[in-house]
């Protein structure tokens, strides 16, 4: 069997789809109108990920106005003054502040993949947002009539459904995006903060039989914004002891930009459990040189030095554009990467006779 190979999910948006959103939300075209471009681009983005050679692939969130937001569209009771996220480069991405109970999604993840569905030849993953990164919209001053743990609640029961629709869906799998949690050892170095984190994702996720779990994943890297990150100067090895608690069997773990690769391959070697799988990354989003298949055919086989060939995949360190006004990479770049990561990984694993 050959080594498995996925995407994390975002692509750099089409000109005509980020001028189009601009003119929704400044409201110069209507909602069909949006749609007819968005289609446009979301078949056009299947087509070409599709000529990359991926076994699997996504529809580049080519849609959502963000891999973290995407469930507060429409919602009416959120101001603009939540927590704000700052990033090495000095620019900052702010969540909204929950104002008001009950919390509801306004947009499930489901309808992304029933719509790429619909135009796509080979298997979908599907990426959905973390009930940890959701549990920061609610404020330290609490809400009036609204317990916290009330909240909570009513996450943990959206967040199931957000999985639990793709996978009814025909999604090939569920990547839960938790690009917060290297972030959480930065705000708290105690560690207190992931491991609150581990614990919420994991009521999520005990909602799920073993088969079910199968099928579900999570992804780390420490963000990547504008070639930018907010959290890469922590320590890795804090954060993955805590990771591997989390109740899924396949790891996507940011490692390409990691400047001691072996250290932490090291560290995961000894918390992999049979039956889970670990895809490594292999390509740098944030860095604008586009891998050669032999650098990527060398990092497999680093990797696989580590761990177990039956328990290797390999992927992208993170999306390529996690936010929708992200236009630091294009989408020929990011579409030569993972071509790059296809044909790399497939060296790769002729050399290892998988």
């Amino acid at each position: 069997m050959p080594i498995p190979t996925e995407p994390i999910g975002s692509i750099p948006r089409t000109p005509a789809l980020l001028a189009a959103m601009r003119s929704y939300a400044d409201g110069r075209i209507s909602a069909e109108q949006l749609q007819t471009v968005e289609d446009v681009a979301l078949r056009d983005t299947i087509a070409r990920f599709e000529d990359t050679g991926s076994p699997i692939i996504t529809d580049g969130e080519q849609t959502k106005s963000s891999f973290a937001t995407y469930p507060l569209s429409g919602l009416g009771n959120l101001a603009a003054d939540g927590v704000g996220i700052p990033f090495a480069d000095g620019h900052t991405r702010q969540l909204p502040r929950l104002t008001a109970g009950p919390f509801r999604y306004g947009v499930h993840a489901v309808s992304y993949l029933k719509a790429a569905q619909r135009h796509a030849h080979r298997p979908m993953k599907q990426a959905v947002i973390s009930a940890s990164a959701l549990s920061l919209l609610y404020p330290q001053s609490g809400v009036a009539g609204y317990s916290r743990e009330a909240f909570l609640e009513d996450l943990i029961e959206e967040a199931e459904r957000d999985i639990r629709e793709c996978l009814e869906a025909g999604g090939a799998c569920v990547q839960i995006d938790f690009t917060e949690g290297r972030l959480a050892l930065k705000l708290d170095p105690s560690g207190g903060v992931l491991k609150a984190f581990i614990d919420l994702n994991n009521r999520v996720l005990d909602r799920f039989s073993d088969a079910e779990r199968e099928r579900i994943g999570v992804h780390t890297c420490p963000g990547g914004d504008h070639d930018s990150t907010h959290s890469a100067d922590v320590d890795y090895t804090g954060l993955l002891p805590e990771l591997f608690r989390l109740k899924v069997r396949r790891f996507y773990v940011q490692l390409a930009s990691e400047v001691a690769r072996g250290r932490v391959l090291t560290t995961i070697r000894n918390l992999l459990k049979p039956g889970q799988m670990l895809f490594v990354g292999v390509t740098d989003p944030i860095n604008p040189k586009i891998e050669s298949p032999e650098a990527v055919r060398d990092r497999v086989l680093e990797a696989a030095e580590f761990v177990p060939l039956e328990s290797l995949g390999t992927t992208d360190d993170c999306g390529f554009s996690p936010f929708a006004d992200d236009t630091s990479t294009s989408r020929e770049t990011a579409f030569a990467k993972i071509k790059s990561r296809v044909e790399g990984t497939a060296m790769a694993a002729k050399i290892l006779g998988v």
